[in-house]
């Protein structure tokens, strides 16, 4: 889906939210009868005129997930958390190693393994990993249905469990305005920002990053863009990759020299409840170097 069908499609809502906020910014109301009928009679003026241009959105029609994805592709992500006991991080790399590469090689398996990592900065003594399923859920229980007759993988799962502190995961969707991650050559450091946002406002988040996200590219920096479908909901990931940390600070400095960057950031603060950053190391099987 291009940038500006996103655009025209998901202004609709968009004109509403921003239109009650600039309405309620900087300003003293005093409640009397007049003054409520008054406010009152120009909210109806004001909403019967911009139904005029607005196109609502009837989620009966027309979900998030539609609105933001590419709907030309079929695309599903898997991201798994494994937070490993600190004493086994080393033995849990090797054993990924040996059976992680021969699943993503494998065309029986509809899935393809985009990266692999350790956290660096974050939290500590985990694993990164993220799928592809080409096909959406289809493609991911085929998988799933295989594995389990795979009887390298289940001897995998078994010795993984014992070095595993906790694990959980999400099903995500890529956004249609961010590139499929590649693979890429070495050595990267990787920043997995993930933000949890108010329920309700993953439409504005995509309008805003669908004009964003240009800002973020000149020095090939942006890797990937998902939302979540399953796991914790209103769930935001980008994938970035630098050369180091200080390359990272240069190129983050960089976006606010682009008029429209601050506006960005302005609008889409108010969005988000809780925000996480991890910086990962690519291990020897991701396909992310």
């Amino acid at each position: 889906m291009a940038t500006g069908g996103v655009l025209q499609r998901v202004s609709g809502g968009l004109a509403r939210v921003t239109g009650s906020r600039a309405r309620g910014c900087g300003q003293l109301v005093f409640w009397s009868r007049r003054g409520f009928a008054t406010s009152n009679s120009r909210n109806r003026e004001d909403s019967w005129f911009k139904s005029l241009f607005v196109r609502k959105v009837d989620p009966r029609k027309d979900a998030h997930s539609n609105l933001l994805t590419k709907n030309e592709e079929s695309n599903l992500y898997k991201i798994q958390f494994h937070n490993v006991k600190p004493e086994c991080l080393d033995a849990y790399n090797k054993l990924c190693e040996d059976v992680l590469p021969s699943i993503h090689a494998d065309k029986y398996y509809p899935c393809e393994l985009v990266g692999t990592w350790n956290t660096w900065y974050g939290e500590q003594d985990q694993a990164v990993h993220l799928w592809r399923y080409r096909g959406g859920y289809p493609a991911l229980t085929e998988v799933m249905n295989k594995l389990k007759q795979n009887k390298e993988f289940t001897e995998y799962r078994k010795a993984r469990g014992e070095m595993l502190l906790s694990r959980r995961n999400q099903l995500l969707l890529e956004f249609s305005f961010w590139n499929e991650p590649v693979p890429r050559e070495g050595p990267n450091i990787y920043e997995l920002r993930s933000y949890q946002l108010r329920p309700g406002t993953m439409i504005e988040w995509g309008n805003y990053w669908a004009r964003a996200i240009g800002y973020r590219q000149h020095d090939r920096e942006a890797v990937g863009g998902f939302f979540s479908q399953i796991g914790n909901l209103y769930m935001v990931h980008h994938l970035w990759a630098y050369k180091d940390l200080q390359s990272r600070e240069d190129t983050r400095n960089k976006a606010w020299q682009h008029e429209g960057w601050d506006e960005v950031v302005y609008y889409t603060v108010p969005l988000i409840q809780h925000m996480d950053s991890r910086i990962m190391i690519p291990t020897k099987a991701s396909p992310l170097k």
